[in-house]
């Protein structure tokens, strides 16, 4: 049964019965841009796109991130987008969609992701 499960529900079962899901590191997660922002957990985590559609208009837990590449550069005044999608992964509450509510995502993803994965998924939201 486990390995019809993805790892998402794996993790969701594992919780409700008070198992620890896995700890996924850096090692252990894609090192390209859309891989990591498809990996369903980073870290004891949710992946990105388990909370962001890449979709227009399909929020979900998260805002929709399509088109982030271009909305980032008129997010913060000064701030271009790769500073802009950075700080968001790094510290996601210091600049808030409206209608989202801090602490949604998690603030502990530079402790998972090595600097040349955020840099990567940086590249990859930046075409978004």
């Amino acid at each position: 049964m486990i390995r019809s499960m993805g790892l998402a529900a794996l993790m969701v079962a594992m919780a409700a019965c008070g198992t620890a899901a896995p700890d996924l590191r850096a090692t252990d997660l894609p090192t390209d841009g859309q891989g990591l922002f498809e990996a369903r957990a980073m870290g004891n985590r949710p992946g990105c796109i388990t909370c962001h559609s890449t979709e227009p208009g399909e929020d979900l837990v998260g805002p929709s991130l399509a088109g982030v590449g271009q909305s980032a550069a008129s997010r913060v005044e000064g701030m271009d987008p790769e500073r802009y999608l950075r700080q968001s992964i790094v510290d996601p509450d210091a600049h808030l969609v409206e209608g989202y509510k801090s602490g949604l995502m998690p603030g502990d993803l530079v402790t998972i992701l090595s600097d040349e994965q955020i840099q990567a998924l940086i590249d990859y939201m930046e075409g978004l």
